[in-house]
């Protein structure tokens, strides 16, 4: 064999192998990538039934049941235009309450209820997911700190003056 066709083969079987791995890669990202939906794109069928994705939104008012003898939780998710009932069995987070931001992750069932196998609560006053905060402020102009649609923000402080 001539060293031209070594070198040949060697190169061949370097591209083959890196587009082996790369292929490899390609296709263990596309299976861990998990998508975010808000309420409104869910209510529009744009999730398939047992498709895992993260739905955000705001935990409605007066909507949270648990299952006395259980852990199972039901609640409701809001964006202020549609509504999901959330499922969940197991312990939540200690600032998970009603009317307060939240990311569960998890599928939807044929009946349209989501079956969360991990929720994800706020963990302060002023944090909102930043996916659930563009997609209520996209939805209905609310801002990142949490105030209800429709009420007024204080106006941005201007600079200090340098004096010059």
């Amino acid at each position: 064999m001539t060293p031209r066709r070594r070198r040949l083969i060697l190169v061949l079987g370097i591209v083959a192998g890196v587009s082996l791995a790369g292929a490899l890669a390609l296709n263990a990202f596309k299976r861990n990538v998990t998508f975010f939906f808000d309420p409104t794109a869910v209510s529009r069928g744009e999730v398939a039934a047992g498709r895992a994705f993260r739905l955000g939104g705001m935990v409605t008012q007066g909507s949270l049941k648990r299952a006395p003898g259980s852990l199972e939780v039901r609640f409701v998710v809001t964006d202020f235009s549609h509504d999901v009932p959330v499922s969940y069995t197991g312990v939540l987070p200690d600032l998970f309450r009603e009317g307060a931001g939240v990311v569960a992750h998890g599928s939807m069932r044929g009946d349209g209820t989501f079956v969360a196998d991990e929720v994800l609560a706020k963990h302060d006053e002023k944090y909102m997911p930043p996916e659930v905060a563009r997609s209520l402020k996209r939805r209905h102009g609310e801002s990142r700190t949490g105030a209800a649609p429709g009420a007024a923000t204080p106006a941005p402080t201007p600079p200090p003056s340098t004096g010059s």
